[in-house]
């Protein structure tokens, strides 16, 4: 869908979408419409249930003196409680009530409002971004849809004065939903046609961008000793890779030390011996959203241009059943040169991210790491599908991703880790286990094993096996991938990483 921005002027057809304040205020172009018209908008309200509350949206026939087909009356709440994410929510609003009315085109008047503390130029972006990031699509496999069910909705028009504002603010946040995007395709695609070879050809187009993109293949992963990550391939005909990818946005920088993403990349994951009940495995095409996240956060910050040096690197592979695969009681040596006794093959994201996570301190010293992974079901029983788990060792850090997080609303709630947790992990006949063997505190005990692999960098781990697929639809996010993560860490990056 393509946005554009425009000063305001009366259209003579089509739709047109006007704010209402919380008990039936209107803002000025809802106003003038309402005299035009004799009044006949302000009784449409009175004779409805539209209050013009937050959500509320009412869809009129254009009265016959007004140059319209259809006007639609969106609800704003409270001016003082207009922010960032109740106007995304907004846009969102827009294009689901709107994508399949049969319009091609559709204009949004957006007003000064003089109570709110946001410029009416900024509130247009804001909607346009939420709009934006609401209209992604993952269709290509529909070959016999319907024409009913295909989007009508080719471009939303926003008029507001002061467009040309309005338009650069747009640029940046146009180029992060491109990120955001990127991980929904990633995330949606079925493992016949994403794999880690073809995962990994998907990282190497960020080139186009100026991204330098490494794939290290199963040989050179041999070499560099990572037989966690190895151990957990070596039942696929899928070789395994890792990816590196590194935007030097920032070389004068005083700080040389990159800040670095690091994402669990299984493409599918049966498992393995452990095998997983058939019911549901479908969704486990998903279980490389965490290296579907890194790769969308990298094309967003090549995209806008950040100013900062970030690296990515993701591990990759399939986990299936065969006759070469793992096997429970199997003991492998990590690249970090800690043994591991593998108990139960179905808890592989954490022996490729202890790879990872080695490698990427090793090479890079980065000045603080964050890992991304659809690590455990334990964090869906404690939080459920709308927040993720979030893991570190360094307080600021955990503050700073909670803080960007609410908002972008891609909330994270903060867990405890200690050496109690830590304890269950000892083994009697290698450094560690896998799996502690008990019920209890699954992704915690999870996220103490990824510690066992961190050095001092500060590191924080989020487990977004909850919030990476939704179910149902959300203002800004369609039922599918979500890509929980790319505009979280963005919103980081902006924050505390691009000022030194």
């Amino acid at each position: 869908m393509k946005i554009t921005f425009s000063t305001p002027s009366q259209p003579r057809s089509g739709t047109l979408v006007v704010g209402v304040l919380k008990g039936g205020q209107m803002l000025s172009t809802t106003a003038a419409l309402d005299k035009k018209s004799g009044g006949a908008v302000s009784r449409a309200m009175k004779t409805s249930r539209f209050k013009g509350e937050k959500g509320q949206w009412l869809s009129l026939l254009a009265p016959s003196n007004l140059p319209l087909n259809r006007l639609v009356l969106l609800g704003i709440g409270k001016a003082k409680d207009i922010d960032d994410k109740r106007l995304q929510a907004a846009g969102g609003r827009i294009v689901s009530m709107l994508a399949k009315k049969g319009d091609s085109t559709v204009r949004v008047a957006v007003d000064a409002i003089k109570e709110s503390p946001i410029r009416s130029s900024d509130m247009a972006a804001q909607l346009a971004f939420g709009a934006l990031l609401r209209s992604y699509r993952f269709g290509k496999y529909r070959t016999k849809e319907k024409t009913k069910d295909k989007p009508s909705l080719k471009t939303l028009m926003i008029q507001v004065r002061g467009h040309d504002a309005a338009r650069k603010v747009f640029a940046p946040m146009e180029k992060t939903a491109k990120g955001v995007f990127f991980t929904r395709d990633l995330v949606s695609e079925p493992s016949n046609v994403l794999y880690p070879e073809t995962l990994a050809k998907q990282a190497k187009t960020l080139e186009k961008l100026g991204v330098r993109v490494e794939i290290l293949n199963q040989a050179r992963l041999r070499k560099l000793g990572m037989g966690a990550l190895l151990g957990v391939a070596q039942g696929s005909v899928h070789p395994p890779y890792v990816v590196v990818m590194q935007w030097k946005g920032a070389p004068k920088a005083k700080n040389k030390h990159p800040v670095a993403f690091v994402g669990k990349g299984v493409t599918f994951d049966t498992g393995g011996i452990s095998i997983k009940p058939s019911n549901g495995m479908e969704d486990m095409k998903w279980d490389m959203a965490g290296s579907g996240v890194v790769i969308g956060l990298m094309k967003a910050l090549a995209g806008r241009k950040a100013k900062v040096n970030a690296v990515g690197v993701v591990g990759l592979v399939e986990n299936m059943p065969s006759g070469s695969a793992q096997r429970p009681g199997d003991i492998v040596t990590s690249m970090s040169g800690q043994t591991i006794e593998v108990l139960n093959t179905d808890a592989e994201g954490r022996l490729v991210l202890a790879d990872v996570l080695w490698y990427c301190q090793k090479r890079f010293k980065p000045r603080l790491m964050v890992d991304l992974a659809t690590l455990t079901g334990a964090i869906i029983v404690a939080l459920g599908t709308e927040i993720a788990g979030l893991f570190s060792n360094d307080d600021d850090l955990a503050e700073h991703l909670t803080e960007a997080g609410e908002a972008v609303g891609e909330e994270v709630w903060r867990f405890p880790m200690n050496d109690s947790f830590d304890r269950l992990l000892n083994c009697n006949i290698a450094d560690m286990k896998n799996i502690t063997g008990t019920r209890g505190a699954g992704s915690i005990t999870a996220s103490q094993f990824l510690q066992r692999f961190i050095n001092k960098v500060p590191w924080a781990h989020l487990d977004i096996a909850g919030v990476t697929w939704s179910s149902k639809d959300k203002p800004t996010v369609p039922r599918g991938g979500t890509g929980f993560g790319v505009r979280l860490l963005d919103r980081f990056v902006a924050d505390y990483c691009e000022k030194g």
